[in-house]
């Protein structure tokens, strides 16, 4: 019994050995399946006949999620680790909705389920878990967050003042500047480059002001990118194994190691 379940760990958990590795493709195949019949299923113009079609399609994927979830629980020796992380929540998000669509009953419920029911686009996090490059961009996108919070906050600063300035410019000339708020949100589509168009200066000091704001996008722009991507050449160098501790499930050692470095349970 015991080797079973450690054969079974390595095929769910271990993504450096062949078995785990077929595992992971397979599982990535369902979940992208599963992704395009949730869309097909929101297309309320679709014939009977491949709406029957999508809900067993739906109820046959998520029976095999139902099964990998409970077996993920049953093969490690802490499962509460599991089922109160980040994926063991997201794999319950993937196969709770359609189960709930069985309890709530009701035609005035029927608008409830249907939401509940789109959650399980959440099955497209569960693909995470399976591209190594995932946990190198997560691990920069952590490292890079205090350093992109100013920044933020910087552009925050930015298109306040100058969405108050162009308040006070244009309103009196232009109704689409009609308050401080409307005035920012156009500033920050001005910055960010997205120019809806929605909203326009009509004055010359208005226009000179948002030249001034359009460059200063572009200018500003460069930046998050060369913080991340400074964190991700110095995460994608630092990068360890994919190698998974049964105890607190923590991934990242080396392949030689007989030890968590984490929690100093034995690894598989």
């Amino acid at each position: 019994m015991q080797s079973v379940k450690n054969r079974l760990y390595q095929v769910i958990y271990e993504t450096d050995t062949p078995a785990g590795k077929l595992f992971d493709i397979l599982l990535i195949i369902l979940i992208l399946l599963s992704i395009v019949v949730v869309m097909v299923e929101s297309d309320d113009t679709l014939p009977p006949a491949i709406n029957k079609a999508m809900v067993v399609m739906e109820w046959c994927l998520t029976g095999l999620f139902t099964i990998e979830y409970f077996l993920r629980i049953a093969i490690i020796d802490r499962p509460r680790k599991y089922i109160f992380s980040f994926f063991g929540i997201i794999d319950l998000l993937a196969i709770l909705p359609t189960y709930m669509g069985l309890i709530i009953g009701g035609t005035q419920m029927l608008i409830v389920v249907r939401a509940l029911r789109l959650v399980r686009v959440f099955r497209v996090l569960k693909l995470t878990r399976y591209v190594k490059e995932a946990s190198v961009l997560w691990s920069a996108l952590l490292s890079s967050r205090n350093k992109i919070s100013v920044f933020l906050f910087v552009v925050l600063i930015i298109v306040t003042i100058m969405g108050t300035v162009m308040y006070i410019v244009e309103n009196p000339h232009n109704e689409g500047f009609k308050s401080i708020p409307q005035s920012v949100y156009w500033a920050i589509v001005t910055l960010t480059t997205v120019g809806y168009g929605d909203i326009a200066p009509v004055t010359v000091f208005g226009k000179f002001l948002a030249g001034f704001i359009m460059i200063t996008g572009y200018a500003i722009i460069a930046v998050p990118t060369g913080i991340v991507t400074s964190q991700l050449v110095n995460e994608s160098r630092r990068q360890p194994g994919a190698r998974v501790c049964t105890d607190c499930l923590k991934e990242g050692h080396d392949y030689e190691a007989a030890f968590c470095k984490y929690c100093g349970h034995p690894l598989k």
